[in-house]
């Protein structure tokens, strides 16, 4: 068959197959990142049905759905906005990351996987998936939860923390020795401060400057200057996502808020060709090896974001009920952990990529059903709780104004 025929057949069923997968997903209420996950798998290398495209075409793809997550994740904060979070629960942004990050980095450690590794899976398990986390808040109808500004903030953090630890993780893989490496470091570090200043400063200018009043232009010039940014952090080693990630911070207003609508369905699209991908280049044969670590780590990661729910709920003032839907809501793992393994691959440890695959096929799924699972606890925490609260004192009646009645009979 003509090459371009078969690259246009596959390429087709492919995404006719990725929408299909998307239906059933919202149908039976789970995030779509798992079945993409397995749709991958199937047709890659050793998969049931291999595919013949060029593997080019899905790379690239993918880097596209990337530098488009992020820049989206991006729009959602102001610069204001993360300022202030950061202010507000630097503290218990610290202890999510330290509870959910040391695990993984222990478990490289014991396997022998080596510092580099040690830290990849440190931001593996500690950052949860703010796409699937707000798809599952709306769904649930929980965004007005006197817990959910808790979650939030957590994310903020979360998410402002990966762009300081990407630019590391990205310059120290590249590096070939510890000069080198340090140097690397220096320079991401310092492009990363750069770039987040422009955009905490300057943010209006560039609004301005991609701004348009035609749709497809302002598309167009946003979808263009994401990716010569991304591409340029990408040089100077600091990571295309973070570089889309914080454009998306320097956006703001109305701009931003009319460039989401319009990126959303693309998003999408590209977001699924990048975990196909990621499953594409992941040998099924290496995930039945890894399955028991990897739910390990699953139980661990259940277990630390359901403490780290209820500290920051305890925190802001939230009862035991909401404490265990914030702990559940944060759950699920997803693109990050993703785009972490995308940069390790198989040049560290052979290993690592089918794990980190199994790890976020159990988060992704727990995810969605974990808020489900604990609300039979939650409702019973709040029963217990208003039992527990003291009722309103009782009132005293007012004395009575009419004169007592006399003991003795009345005189005749």
């Amino acid at each position: 068959m003509n090459p371009t025929a078969r690259l246009l057949l596959e390429l087709g069923a492919v995404l006719f197959g990725l929408g299909a997968v998307g239906r059933f997903a919202g149908r039976i209420g789970l995030s779509p990142i798992p079945l993409y996950l397995l749709a991958g798998l199937a047709f890659g290398t050793g998969g049931l049905v291999p595919l013949q495209a060029p593997a080019s075409f899905f790379a690239t793809g993918s880097e596209v759905g990337v530098v488009l997550l992020l820049l989206v994740l991006g729009l959602e904060y102001t610069a204001d906005e993360l300022i202030t979070n950061v202010r507000r629960q630097a503290p218990v942004g610290l202890l999510d990351l330290l509870l959910n990050g040391l695990p993984g980095a222990i478990f490289a450690a014991v396997l022998g996987w080596g510092p580099l590794a040690a830290l990849a899976m440190f931001g593996v398990t500690a950052i949860s998936s703010s796409g699937i986390i707000s798809k599952v808040l709306t769904d649930l109808g929980r965004l007005g939860n006197r817990e959910t500004p808790a979650v939030l903030s957590v994310l903020v953090i979360e998410d402002l923390a990966m762009a300081a630890y990407l630019p590391v993780l990205t310059a120290l893989i590249a590096a070939s020795s510890l000069v080198s490496a340090v140097y690397s470091v220096l320079v991401a570090l310092g492009t990363l401060a750069v770039v987040l200043t422009i955009a905490l400063r300057h943010g209006e200018g560039v609004t301005r400057f991609v701004g348009a009043r035609s749709d497809d232009v302002l598309l167009l010039r946003v979808l263009g200057l994401a990716l010569m940014v991304a591409g340029a952090a990408e040089a100077a080693h600091v990571s295309a996502a973070v570089g889309a990630f914080l454009l998306g911070i320097a956006l703001s207003g109305d701009v931003a808020e009319h460039i989401r609508g319009l990126l959303g369905p693309l998003r999408d699209i590209f977001a699924a060709v990048f975990f196909v991908f990621f499953g594409l280049s992941t040998d099924p044969a290496s995930l039945p090896s890894e399955l028991l670590p990897a739910a390990v780590l699953a139980i661990v990661g259940v277990a630390t974001k359901l403490v780290t729910g209820w500290i920051v709920g305890r925190r802001t003032g939230v009862g035991p009920a909401g404490r265990l839907r914030a702990g559940a809501a944060l759950v699920a793992r997803g693109e990050f952990s993703i785009i972490i393994a995308g940069l390790v691959g198989a040049s560290v440890i052979p290993t690592f990529a089918p794990t980190v695959a199994a790890y976020v096929l159990m988060m992704a799924m727990l995810g969605p059903l974990a808020p489900r699972l604990v609300d039979p606890f939650a409702r019973r925490l709040a029963r217990q709780a208003a039992q527990r609260r003291p009722g309103p004192p009782a009132k005293k009646r007012p004395p009575d104004p009419r004169p007592e009645p006399s003991a003795e009979p009345p005189a005749r």
